[in-house]
């Protein structure tokens, strides 16, 4: 079979062998697969990706090995990429670069300011030179932590003075409650994209959200105060997507009482194991929190950064 190399867009049924080429890389960047099949599809089926226009799958010999993709829904003079090769494939990962760097530049218009973001493993397979040749630069790092639950270790934590919980279930005003706490709360994150409600369901692929391990926290007089938002459907590990607490009520120990009540939770649901992913610049403290409760680097990305009109 030629060694050509090919590049095509990917398709909804390419999702099982880019499921593999991801867990391949993971196996190399981490030490161990944790793409899950659900993830690659939930992005084929993005309501709002052009898999046409704005997906490449690149093949050596017929076999798959660089993927990438890019996305404009992360506000205006923001494009985001993803991008995973194999090790040895330089030319076919510099190949997808060049192609997402086009489609960025044009969904970017006349943004004189607009920047490609992409993030990869602190320890990626494609070489950080192959980037830095190509104008990137590193701007911000995240950790994944994690931490091993127990239900004997973990029972349920007892909340601060007068602080009430409850899940959002079926409730789609607490689901609309639970976007908005969420928007407040990460309003000044890096990297944090504004979404309509809609869009925002789109975004966490919604439909495989378990709403009831959604919970809201409330206090007499200031009413809602904090979200906790987590999944249930990753194969190594629950999730926690966010743990948010408005600016009002910081220091009153709740970041602390919702981290250990997704560890109970988890924890009776016979998860061992639980994580998240923290932006190490983040000002709030969220960092020396979650180690202070025990959760450990699992592995750290860097999102590179490229501006998409140099001359500004």
């Amino acid at each position: 079979m030629t060694d050509t190399l090919t590049v095509r867009p990917a398709g909804p049924g390419d999702a099982a062998d880019i499921c593999a080429l991801l867990n391949a890389v993971d196996v190399i960047e981490i030490g161990r697969p944790e793409t899950d099949l659900g993830s690659v599809e939930a992005d084929l089926h993005h309501p709002r990706m052009h898999l046409a226009t704005d997906s490449w799958l690149a093949f050596r010999g017929g076999r798959p090995v660089a993927y990438a993709l890019v996305r404009a829904d992360s506000g205006p003079g923001r494009v985001e990429g993803d991008h995973s090769v194999l090790p040895g494939h330089t030319g076919a990962a510099v190949r997808l670069l060049e192609l997402m760097e086009v489609r960025a530049r044009r969904m970017a218009g006349a943004d004189r300011d607009a920047v490609l973001h992409i993030r990869l493993n602190a320890e990626p397979t494609l070489h950080p030179g192959v980037l830095a040749r190509r104008g990137y630069r590193t701007v911000r790092r995240h950790q994944v932590l994690t931490r091993r639950l127990d239900r004997a270790a973990d029972p349920a934590p007892r909340p601060p003075a007068g602080l009430t919980l409850r899940h959002c279930g079926t409730d789609e005003a607490d689901r609309r409650r639970a976007h908005a706490l969420v928007e407040e709360t990460f309003a000044a994150h890096f990297g944090h994209v504004e979404r309509a409600y809609g869009p925002w369901l789109d975004h966490l692929d919604a439909r495989e959200l378990d709403w009831s391990l959604v919970w809201i926290a409330a206090l007499p007089a200031l009413g809602d105060v904090a979200v906790l938002l987590t999944r249930d459907d990753r194969t190594g590990m629950a999730w926690i997507n966010h743990l948010g607490v408005r600016e009002d009520v910081r220091g009153r120990g709740i970041g602390g009482f919702l981290l250990r009540h997704a560890f109970a939770a988890y924890a009776r649901r016979g998860r061992n194991t639980i994580g998240l992913g923290v932006d190490t610049g983040n000002e709030t403290g969220a960092l020396e929190l979650y180690e202070a409760h025990g959760m450990r680097l699992h592995y750290a990305d860097d999102t590179w950064e490229l501006r998409l009109h140099p001359q500004g």
